[in-house]
């Protein structure tokens, strides 16, 4: 029963820390569709352009401000070996997502006739929804990957040393918990 308890932890842990990514998430997000939502309203109505190109212009420049506050805020902690591979990937992923939510834009105005202002901001609100979803998921899998945790595991390390389990019992924990570092150690 303790096996089980000690299961969970990490899990209830690691449902923690997704809940405070996702917020986080969520206000560099949210920051970016008010600049997305700003700009694209001046350009429907204060140049005239079109919807779809106003949303790719919006969309282009809220890109540019969420990736300020993914990389320096939400993903500070995460490897940044390679900001030039990062930011290739984020521009493709980010790219998919602009064009999730431009089709479903381009779609609802030019498939379902939708032409009112209110009724492609309704469009491009279901867009954007369906092209965040699609954002976080390959942002935090592969954009901003996570640093490597450390080979040694600290807590088994200071059982030992207070009369734990002995190292070949250790041993043991670490191949059961990191099979192919424990192989690559020996």
């Amino acid at each position: 029963m303790a096996t089980t308890a000690a299961s969970k932890r990490p899990l209830a842990q690691k449902l923690r820390g997704l809940t405070g990514e996702v917020v986080k998430f969520g206000i560099v997000g949210l920051s970016g569709v008010v600049v997305n939502f700003a700009v694209f309203w001046v350009c429907i109505n204060g140049m005239g352009l079109a919807s779809v190109r106003s949303n790719i212009v919006a969309t282009v420049i809220a890109i540019a401000t969420n990736y300020l506050g993914y990389r320096y805020w939400l993903y500070r902690d995460r490897d940044a070996a390679s900001r030039k591979r990062e930011i290739t990937l984020f521009l493709v992923y980010s790219g998919i997502g602009m064009l999730i939510e431009t089709g479903v834009l381009g779609f609802s105005v030019y498939v379902l006739d939708l032409r009112s202002h209110y009724e492609q901001i309704g469009a491009k609100v279901i867009g954007l929804a369906v092209a965040t979803v699609f954002r976080f998921v390959s942002y935090r899998t592969w954009v901003f990957k996570a640093v490597p945790e450390p080979v040694g595991l600290p807590a088994q390390q200071s059982s030992a040393a207070a009369g734990g389990p002995e190292p070949a019992a250790q041993a043991k924990l670490v191949l059961a918990a990191e099979p192919i570092r424990f192989a690559k150690a020996e």
